[in-house]
């Protein structure tokens, strides 16, 4: 246990690391002491102030609490499905997020980011319930198979919709397409103090439904003996991807691959004990996240590419690789 202590406050320490490093360096670098000084003695006169103040600093803990978010929803539905390829898109709530977001462009106009999120939210929340309710119809109710069955398939249906309407609609494609390739810029302080709360109540809940996540990777019936209640710990775990997921899409937009690759890491550091997989995924997926949003700061030298594509270049191979090793 000690050790494991030790890891998770080396990963933390580099965490904060990294939350430096995504606000120091851009294409416009700003040294570590301008930094400082911004933050004891903000001058409103001062331009580089005024961009870590307004910039930085909201891109930073959006890119550290969404990557944690993302990594802790992956390693939850890994855990309850017992499927190693599991993510947060299994469950549709990413494209069910975007579906509903094209829809309000699609009906109502243009709105500001802050007005998208109570339709990221419904449509999150829509496609976890439509997707726990199909998987378990039928005799034996609700199995891991049939939960990832119906994911892929509200999966594939709101995608299809989702681009359906984007191609008869001008507006609604200029307005989504850089939300969907999943990026953290332009969004403010203000967007991210309203989604905290979401983001919060999801990583809590889900640190303290440790024992219960780690009983039920075990399997329903190893759960069953040890007296576990298996339909509330499967809805309780679907309550929280909702939040995690959710709240994460309606800031970030739909960014790949950190919640399916995380836990791999996590797991082969700490083992199968998911009272640690949990804690050290939302650590590394905070760090990754960080990273590839520095990244994608200096990949193309004329503008910065969506932090989603980044994590998509390094998780394809990485899915690749899952695949093959499950075949």
């Amino acid at each position: 246990m000690r050790i494991r202590l030790t890891g998770l406050a080396i990963g933390a320490m580099f965490m904060i690391f990294s939350l430096g490093a995504s606000i120091v360096f851009g294409k416009n670098p700003i040294p570590f002491s301008i930094v400082l000084d911004s933050l004891t003695s903000f001058d409103e006169s001062s331009r580089n102030h005024l961009i870590v103040h307004s910039v930085r600093i909201p891109r930073a803990l959006i890119a550290m609490v969404v990557g944690g978010c993302l990594a802790m929803a992956g390693a939850v539905m890994q855990a309850i499905t017992r499927n190693a390829l599991a993510g947060p898109e299994l469950f549709g709530v990413n494209q069910g997020a975007a579906l509903m977001i094209v829809i309000h462009i699609f009906l109502l106009g243009k709105s500001s980011l802050t007005g998208y999120i109570g339709f990221s939210f419904l449509g999150a929340g829509a496609a976890g319930i439509i997707v726990y309710a199909l998987g378990s119809m039928g005799a034996r109710g609700l199995t891991p198979v049939k939960l990832i069955l119906a994911g892929s398939t509200i999966n594939l249906l709101f995608a299809s919709l989702t681009q359906g309407i984007l191609i008869f609609d001008e507006e609604s494609l200029d307005t989504m397409r850089y939300w969907l390739a999943g990026s953290l810029t332009g969004r403010s302080m203000e967007l991210f103090m309203q989604t905290l709360p979401f983001m919060l109540a999801g990583l809590i809940g889900t640190l303290a439904m440790g024992r219960q996540i780690n009983l039920i990777s075990l399997g329903e019936d190893v759960a069953r003996g040890l007296g576990q209640r298996t339909g509330w710990i499967k809805a309780g775990s679907l309550g929280l991807v909702i939040l995690l997921a959710g709240s994460s899409v309606a800031i970030a937009g739909p960014v790949g691959f950190v919640g399916l690759a995380v836990p791999h890491i996590a797991r082969f550091i700490v083992g199968s004990d998911y009272r640690w997989i949990l804690p050290y995924s939302a650590v590394f997926g905070a760090i990754l996240l960080l990273l590839a949003d520095v990244a994608a700061r200096f990949i193309v030298p004329s503008q910065e590419v969506s932090a989603g594509v980044v994590t998509a270049m390094l998780g394809a191979p990485f899915l690749i690789y899952l695949a093959q090793r499950r075949v």
